[in-house]
């Protein structure tokens, strides 16, 4: 991949249980090779500050000490992963400094251009993080019809506790991006999606987004602040993080199909 893509997306959150609750906000995403140093506009930058730049260290390991596809790597190593011919990475870029990443999206592809695993690596508003390797069985390559499970392990939302699972869904092409996740648990749940179309990320389009939402990814961190609001109002059942421990393990495995 040559070039950083635009995102310029939607998510939705929706909550399933007895207290409803859903909202859809515009967001911009970038999709990038983190091992290549491809052109870029005059107003972004890969590790050096810019109006809208990324960084390695904050992704692959703990928030803001992280090590980038070098983790990644080296996690793969250690599970004994068949280590990807080519990553991409799908996240939230900082803007005017500012970076909040409720889940950043890992692809990997095979020699022969082929998808056959995604890690959805997730940060709580807590600044700690997990990440959930997913995969079909044999590592075969995955579809966008394909729903892979993964057991939840982090504390995320406040108002969900540690039990359930993930079910993912992926959808990558050269014109657009989709994601999406259902957690299930016995009393409730969410379904929260990212869909956007793909296109080169230029000065114009940095520029756009600087003027709709001047904070960037941090803007996500209000508005989920916001939704939490909204959620005590309606009286949902608080779950203090304290009851919530870190896994031992920075990255776990999906469910065998």
């Amino acid at each position: 991949m040559n070039r950083i893509d635009h995102i310029s997306g939607h998510t939705y959150h929706g909550r399933k249980g007895g207290i409803e609750n859903a909202f859809r906000y515009s967001i911009d995403y970038i999709l990038l090779d983190p091992e290549a140093r491809p052109d870029t506009p005059f107003l972004f930058s890969m590790n050096r500050v810019n109006a809208m730049y990324w960084r390695d260290r904050d992704h692959g390991g703990e928030p803001r000490k992280g090590q980038g596809a070098a983790w990644l790597r080296a996690k793969f190593d250690e599970m004994g992963v068949t280590q990807p011919a080519r990553l991409e990475l799908l996240t939230q870029p900082r803007v005017l400094g500012h970076v909040f990443n409720p889940v950043s999206f890992w692809f990997c592809f095979d020699a022969g251009e082929q998808l056959y695993a995604v890690v959805a690596e997730v940060t709580n508003t807590y600044g700690t993080r997990h990440s959930y390797l997913c995969n079909n069985s044999g590592f075969a390559p995955i579809q966008p019809t394909d729903r892979i499970v993964s057991d939840k392990l982090m504390h995320v939302s406040p108002f969900q506790k540690i039990e359930g699972t993930y079910e993912f869904r992926f959808d990558h092409r050269p014109e657009r991006i989709g994601v999406w996740i259902d957690y299930g648990r016995k009393a409730g749940g969410l379904i929260a999606t990212l869909t956007g179309p793909r296109a080169p990320l230029t000065n114009r389009a940095i520029l756009w987004s600087l003027l709709r939402r001047p904070f960037g990814a941090r803007r996500a961190f209000f508005l989920i602040v916001w939704q939490a609001i909204k959620l005590k109002i309606k009286k949902a059942r608080f779950v203090p993080f304290r009851t919530a421990p870190v896994p031992d393990q920075p990255i776990s495995r999906s469910r065998k199909p």
